[in-house]
């Protein structure tokens, strides 16, 4: 079944691909440690068959107070401590090797829909990047980003929600914008976060 198009838009696929940055099509390669072009037809079905990890409210037996974010990079998962040893369980996108870190720091700053100016080594890597892109819903940092520290490092969403579970970043912690949205609405600054490899 092929959608009719209206007159004069018979090439708009054809503009609307060519307008695509060439950055926007990038997939890490865990086996060569570089970003890869990958086409569209390649990258769809990790796309349309990823299986979205459950936020959940699940027993938490820690130390740390109510409100506290916990990062567990390893279990590739996220505990925004409650009362009574419980914790919100978030799957998460973390760090690829090299990438990964951990330790102590408390949110800075809130942010509903982030601009995004990637990093000078960022764009080293990647220089097709561009140097500032507006927040929206195409940008990477999502719906929702939570400052950490003084640090480089962001709790964000994604445009990319088949990337939760998985090690790509370059540090910064993801979760799909709907729980970005939800533990944004949690978390006030000066909030605990805690990330262990």
């Amino acid at each position: 079944f092929a959608m009719p198009t209206a007159p004069g838009n018979h090439n708009a696929a054809a503009v609307a691909a060519a307008a695509t940055p060439a950055w926007a099509h990038l997939t890490y390669d865990a086996d060569t440690n570089k970003w890869v072009d990958v086409p569209d037809t390649v990258t769809a079905p990790n796309r349309m068959h990823y299986t979205p990890i459950p936020r959940t409210v699940v027993p938490y037996d820690t130390k740390f107070r109510p409100g506290t974010i916990v990062v567990e990079t390893g279990e590739r998962r996220l505990y925004f401590v409650l009362p009574d040893d419980q914790a919100i369980r978030y799957g998460i996108g973390v760090g690829r090797d090299g990438f990964r870190w951990s330790g102590q720091h408390a949110i800075t700053r809130k942010a509903e829909w982030p601009g995004w100016t990637p990093p000078a080594e960022m764009r080293k890597r990647v220089p097709d990047l561009p140097a500032y892109m507006p927040g929206g819903p195409d940008n990477p940092l999502g719906a929702r980003a939570l400052y950490i520290g003084s640090t480089l490092y962001r709790l964000h969403g994604t445009s990319e929600p088949w990337t939760i579970g998985q090690a790509v970043s370059s540090g910064c912690i993801r979760l799909t914008n709907e729980d970005i949205i939800d533990l944004y609405d949690r978390v006030k600054v000066g909030s605990l976060v805690v990330v262990h490899q």
